[in-house]
């Protein structure tokens, strides 16, 4: 399959990835991992070395709590006034907009995903992310409670302090490396803690340029520590006894594992874990608006999103129809290198998950399922690279694999149903929790939809909709604690009570 002429990388992005391995920011300075070692990190769409990193562990994650613990003990960022703390989130924003550009196109060359996508989306709600939370940093409040104990006549003035909880642990995924680094980092800088971020090993190029601009606009040293590494720094970061809260967004089974490390000093965590997304359409629905949306449910950024809607159910009239047209739009999906101008779906991140993604799909082959759209590795020019197509597959059963278990792929199967008691019970028929989309015209069944599924988002006759002020996270095993809005602001701070006798 041809492509454009693909465009040279910007100069600033060419001398990013040139010259030493990237180093380890620890305590305010760039530092080779304790043990010497390095790793590459690769362009999912040729396979061609990006860069190499600092391969961090265990020794250099406990150099990194240890900075942490220094800075936040300090008070040298949580007793900050809180408005220097906000003008700090502010000039972060604003930094990360002038290079806009540039984390635009690392993220694409390290990711896959289409320059254009990384523009409007990635690049764009990371700075809104910021600025949202920098407005947080002065209201985060207390408050009076009247009390009056039956067993003291006297007088008291009760108050509440919510303070930070300290030093915590963030550990982040590869498909959306950039927006997924803001969304941990906000609330937790707005409220005064201090942080080692872990990125993928899979694309942590926009992480390391996110900590040379935490360290340009003045945050203190050892308020954000940047580690890269594999999964061994993330056990290691998961489990420290110094460690007061981890959050950790990837796989419901990594998230157990999350959970089991935390014991040992009972820290905080939260989770955004896996999905299985239903994606109900009402035979009343809009279709041409039903159909984009259900497309675009699945096929953005390649189907790797936790939230994909990669269950479609579809109200038997209009099924066939339906389904015609997603796997039309599927059909005219363009694949290419994430920098060529005219690429509308890029390549999967790693070889890994090519390999993940295409052995669903010939589980699915095998268990009597039919591609009625692609169903393949892509060939041809993109033979090099980690490309799968776009597929829709009908003819499916529910106890089949690739219908019970998440793919995280450019892979939808689509059920017809009959009526709305019948839909939402298959619905929720899943371990999942975390999102789903409804399309109707009819508000009386949207909102009787909406509030019968079990998952923490419930779109209506639209999908993918993200603000920094509304709240995300997931129900069952999708994992526990939200995402952005007011309400993460409670992952990251803890409420003290002062009693005080008046007389």
């Amino acid at each position: 399959m041809a492509t454009a002429t693909i465009p040279e990388p910007a100069p600033q992005v060419r001398s990013f990835l040139a010259g030493k391995a990237k180093k380890l920011l620890i305590g305010g300075e760039w530092v080779d991992a304790a043990n010497g070692e390095t790793f590459e990190t690769l362009n999912p769409a040729d396979g061609s070395v990006l860069a190499k990193l600092a391969k961090g562990g265990a020794e250099d994650i406990n150099r990194a709590v240890k900075a942490a613990r220094r800075t936040f003990e300090s008070g040298a960022y949580h007793r900050m006034s809180v408005h220097e703390r906000s003008k700090l989130l502010y000039r972060l924003a604003d930094a990360i907009e002038a290079n806009a550009e540039q984390f635009a196109q690392l993220e694409s060359l390290d990711n896959g995903k289409p320059v254009g996508i990384a523009r409007a989306a990635d690049v764009a709600l990371t700075v809104e992310h910021f600025r949202y939370y920098a407005g947080w940093a002065d209201k985060v409040e207390g408050e009076v409670i009247a009390v009056a104990p039956p067993y003291d006549p006297g007088r008291f003035l009760n108050y509440t302090l919510r303070e930070p909880v300290g030093v915590v642990g963030q550990i982040i995924p590869w498909n959306f490396p950039l927006l997924m680094a803001a969304w941990k980092l906000g609330a937790a800088l707005a409220t005064g803690n201090c942080v080692i971020l872990k990125p993928a090993e899979q694309t942590p190029l926009s992480a390391i340029r996110l900590g040379e601009l935490f360290c340009e606009v003045g945050f203190p040293a050892g308020v954000v520590n940047i580690i890269t590494g594999y999964g061994d720094a993330g056990a290691a970061l998961a489990s420290h006894p110094d460690v007061d809260k981890v959050a950790f967004t990837g796989s419901t089974e990594v998230g157990k594992k999350i959970v089991q490390a935390s014991a040992g000093n009972l820290k905080r965590v939260t989770l955004e874990l896996g999905g299985k997304s239903p994606n109900v359409i009402f035979a009343d629905a809009d279709l041409d608006i039903a159909a984009g949306a259900a497309a675009s449910a699945i096929f953005f950024n390649h189907g790797q999103c936790c939230c994909a809607g990669s269950r479609l159910f579809v109200e038997e009239p209009i099924h066939d129809e339906l389904l015609a047209r997603v796997a039309e739009i599927a059909k005219g999906i363009k694949l290419g290198p994430g920098m060529a101008p005219d690429t509308q779906m890029g390549p999967l991140v790693s070889q890994e998950q090519l390999d993940r993604v295409t052995g669903y799909i010939k589980s699915g082959l095998e268990e009597g399922a039919k591609a009625i759209v692609g169903g393949e590795r892509a060939g041809g020019d993109l033979a090099k690279g980690y490309f799968c197509q776009p597929t829709v597959f009908s003819q499916v059963r529910e106890d089949m694999t690739m219908v019970q278990e998440e793919i995280f792929g450019p892979v939808v199967t689509a059920f017809p149903f009959k009526d709305m008691d019948e839909v939402a019970e298959r619905a929720n028929r899943t371990q999942y929790g975390l999102a789903a989309g409804v399309f109707t015209k009819d508000v009386s069944k949207a909102h009787r939809l909406a509030e019968a599924i079990r998952a923490g988002t419930v779109w209506v006759n639209c999908y993918n909709m993200f603000d920094a002020a509304s709240p995300f996270g997931g129900f069952k095993q999708s994992g526990y604690g939200r995402e952005m809005g007011k309400h993460a602001l409670e992952n990251y701070t803890q409420t003290k009570s002062v009693w005080i006798r008046t007389e």
